[in-house]
């Protein structure tokens, strides 16, 4: 039996996305039908998938209020079905706090919800000073200078663990 899997994520500069597409493509080499949405993009209900996943990018330490606002209105139906959902943040690149239950945006997230999905999991992101607005590009070099992070302004850094992404499709896979 095919497994119905929908995916909803918000993202702002694209890293979201990218670690959705690897969760689809993971989930599909078991022949589970997968569609990912961008939150924007959404106009279904969540009965018609057997699980559904929400991932949420971070930025100055709030996840997206789309997501937060989605969640919220919808949340009788995701506790109908199995559900996910991933933070994808630069704070995570630390091994101290890559996970749900050390991850501070995670922690903060789940303290102000009453939604408790199946399954939750924590993701670096990437850093990429040169795609950045100017503001955000300062705001970000200094919560990096803040965090012993790098500040160097032509820095591009993928944190994002692939095999842990790939990890985490398998068990949404065994939900």
């Amino acid at each position: 039996m095919k497994v119905k899997i929908g995916i909803l994520y918000a993202t702002v500069d694209g890293q979201t996305l990218k670690i959705c597409n690897k969760l689809k493509e993971e989930l599909l080499k078991d022949n589970n039908l997968v569609k990912v949405f961008s939150i924007d993009e959404f106009h279904e209900n969540i009965s018609n998938y057997d699980k559904f996943i929400i991932g949420s990018s971070i930025r100055y330490g709030l996840h997206h209020k789309k997501i937060i606002e989605f969640i919220n209105t919808n949340k009788t139906q995701l506790d109908a079905v199995k559900t996910g959902f991933f933070s994808v943040n630069l704070v995570a690149r630390k091994p101290e706090k890559n996970t749900p239950v050390t991850n501070p945006y995670v922690i903060k997230f789940f303290k102000n919800s009453t939604w408790k999905p199946t399954i939750v999991e924590v993701f670096a992101g990437k850093l990429d000073y040169k795609k950045y607005p100017f503001f955000d590009r300062i705001m970000i070099q200094f919560i990096m200078w803040m965090t012993k992070g790098p500040t160097n302004t032509n820095v591009e850094i993928e944190y994002t663990n692939w095999d842990k992404v790939k990890g985490f499709g398998k068990a949404i896979e065994n939900l």
